[in-house]
Order: C-alpha cells, then structure tokens, then sequence
C-alpha cells in the first residue's frame, strides 16, 4: 500500500448541491496536523505525525520512507528507538550456543557496556559514540584483551540489531572506530629448570600433569578431561578430543576449545610417566553430561582423578596443588595466609608457553605447532610466539656468509 499524507484538521465532503468541498474537523487546531501514513516490509501500518504548516517535510520524510521500503533498507523508528541495554537483555535470553559463554557476555555487558551506553537509542549510534566508548575502556585501567572482548560483546549485540532492522550498519564496522589496543606485553616462557622444580613440588598424584602440559602443549581442561582411551602409546600420538570443564557451575565433558580435535606427538618421557601413572592410580570411570548440565551424559575413563576417585575440580586443583608447588618453586611468594597472590601468568597456561618454546627452538614451524596447541588460525599462534622464533637475521647473516665465502677445490 502506498504512503499518503492525512490532514487531521480538514476532511472533504460532498455538500447537498453534490459539490466536494473541505471542511474544519472537530480537531481543527488541536494538535499536529499532519499524519504520513505507510505500511511497512511486515504489512502493519505505521505513522508519524507533523505539525502545521510542515506538510512538505512531511511528504519528504513519507517519500524517504518508502524509498528504503522498496530498496530494502527500511528500519522501523520504533525499533530504533529501543535502548540499547533492553535490546541486548532480550538478545542474550535468546542466544544459543555455550551458556558459560551467554553469562560471561551477560556479566561483562552489565558491568562495563550498560553503564556507558545502555541508555543510547539504537537508532542514534553514531561511529563517535563507539570511538569515545573505546576510550573509556581504555582508561578504565582494564587490560587491552579483556577490553576487547568488551568491545566485540558489544560489536555482535549492534550486529544483531542491525540484522533484526533496529540499525542501519553497526558504528563498531566504522573504518574510523579501533578496537581497544591489545598493549605490548610478550609471552615469557619457563625455563626448563622452573619446569622440573614446579613438577617436583607437585603431589604424586597430580605430578604427571605437568608432563602432559609442558610435553605435549594440553591446556588445562583438557589436561583434566584426558582419557586413557586418547593415548595411542604404540605410535606415540594422544587424541585431543574433550575438555573437562564448568557449565553455569556444573562439572561437563565438552569438546576442546573452539571444537579444535587435533592428535599431538606423545614424547617418550610423557609416555613412560603417564604408564606409571596409570599403574599407581588406575583410570577411574567418570559419568557427566556433555556439553552442558542438562546434556547426554557420557562415560568416560580418565587418567587423572581426585583422591575421593572423583573428577578433579579445577579451582581446587589450582588453590590447593597448582599455587603452593608455585611457592614451593619459589615462581611465587609463600602464602603468609590460607591464599596464595594471584598468579595469571603462571597458570598452568605456562606450560603451553613453554612447550611452544621449545619446539619453536628446535626449528618447528608455525602451521606445524599451531595444529598442536589446536589454534584455528597459523595467524594467531605467530602473533603470539613470533618472539620467540630463533633471529632470522641470525640465519640470514651465517646463510649468505657460508654462500659468499669463497670455496676452495676440496669444497
């Protein structure tokens, strides 16, 4: 149906003589006088109304209006007006996937984005907005990686608007708007006597764990998640294939990070250390759901169990064993109480770091150790470790030395 323009305080009529002519309706001077009517891509009408004497800005916002209708880029100024925090809250009732990842978004949103720009209109979002929103979190104090998933939270709620007609293009797109600057702080790897003095203070029961994580690269999931079944000792391979981890506070089986399934060299002191474990503290049979709480349990027989023969929790893994071997080592301050400081940098993430090290100095290449750690992009394990590569200029200066010499008959 086409857009027209309704004139509340004139009607026409046709008087007895059979002439039309306009008459004053009972809202003559009261109010706006001008109503564009259209209907939408969804059918429904929609107005919107204008005072006198401003009929021609009415015909050219109606002309406007129904020039995005047919081209497609029509947004609903109701829509457009919804806020962003309502509009997101309602978004993440309904996203699917990870619920950890729905409440971390949930949190993150809530705690830094609704604050600063939950009360702007969808419809009002200009590049500006998101460029002084990016400054703020910048001199939050917060670090660059944890302000950048603040930003992308915010960049998939604007996307998700977008898609739904609330927003035109998302402002976070802007050739102009950078994401929150990630600092320049570098992966410092172990050395290998830190390694073995952390394994050394370690239990009996949980020692192995480090020969899994520095010889083999597992995180910590799915070092905790490790069946016997994934280990292949006749051809020295271990299958990475699950993670144990928290659902919403629930113990589950999930794939690993980013459902990356990838088979990693088992090297022969990994082996023989795991073997011994194995014999001393038998595989114990764990049943959890898969995925999330309310997921298809599966069974699973897994190398490293709590000493009750349950599974391992890992916040009592890392304050109980993780952070007193740590002190132990002297890698962080003995505890003066009950709780140890923080130590980020030393999870047992740390052990990634080293494994990477060494393979890397050993001349491995990128694709090759990205597929080991199960990185989805050779991009991002260079943008990491890229430091850590042996000096090319090193290589470079020995390889044109060798060819520039001159060489002599027994050469």
């Amino acid at each position: 149906m086409a857009g027209h323009i309704f004139d509340r305080w004139f009607k026409t009529i046709t008087d007895a003589d059979g002439k039309t002519i306009r008459v004053k309706t009972d809202r003559h001077g009261v109010g706006l006088r001008y109503q564009a009517r259209y209907a939408g891509p969804d059918g429904n009408r929609k107005n919107k109304s204008f005072p006198d004497g401003q009929k021609r800005l009415a015909e050219q916002w109606l002309n406007g209006i129904m020039a995005d209708v047919a081209r497609g880029d029509f947004i609903d100024p109701n829509a457009s007006r919804q806020t962003f925090q309502s509009y997101a809250e309602e978004w993440l009732t309904n996203l699917s996937g990870d619920p950890n990842t729905r409440a971390s978004m949930e949190s993150q949103l809530k705690l830094h984005a609704f604050p600063r720009i939950g009360s702007r209109q969808l419809g009002s979002f200009q590049p500006s907005h998101i460029r002084e929103f990016v400054t703020q979190l910048e001199a939050s104090g917060m670090s660059g990686a944890y302000a950048r998933v603040i930003f992308s939270n915010v960049r998939a709620v604007l996307s998700a608007a977008v898609e739904d007609g609330c927003l035109r293009r998302n402002p976070c797109h802007s050739r102009t708007v950078t994401p929150p600057a990630m600092g320049t702080r570098r992966v410092v790897p172990w050395e290998h006597e830190r390694v073995f003095a952390v394994r050394a203070a370690m239990v009996e029961r949980f020692r192995p764990m480090v020969d899994v994580g520095a010889g083999c690269g597992l995180r910590q999931g799915e070092i905790l998640g490790l069946s016997v079944d994934d280990i292949d000792f006749d051809s020295g391979t271990l299958h990475v294939v699950q993670q144990l981890k928290l659902s919403l506070s629930k113990a589950v089986f999930a794939p690993p990070k980013g459902g990356k399934l990838r088979d990693v060299p088992l090297p022969d002191p990994v082996a023989e250390a795991l073997k011994e474990h194995i014999k001393r503290f038998p595989p114990v049979v764990i049943k959890l759901p898969w995925m999330r709480a309310n997921g298809q349990p599966v069974t699973r027989r897994l190398i490293f169990s709590g000493p009750n023969g349950g599974h391992i929790w890992r916040t009592s893994l890392n304050e109980d064993h993780w952070k007193p071997a740590l002190a132990k080592a002297g890698v962080i301050p003995e505890a003066k109480s009950r709780e140890h400081v923080g130590a980020r940098e030393h999870g047992m993430h740390a052990l990634r770091h080293f494994y990477a090290s060494v393979l890397l100095d050993a001349g491995e290449s990128i694709k090759a150790l990205a597929e080991y750690l199960g990185h989805s992009d050779p991009g991002l394990t260079l943008k990491v470790y890229a430091h850590l590569m042996p000096s090319s200029r090193d290589r470079a200066r020995k390889a044109l030395g060798r060819a520039l010499r001159p060489q002599g008959p027994e050469d």
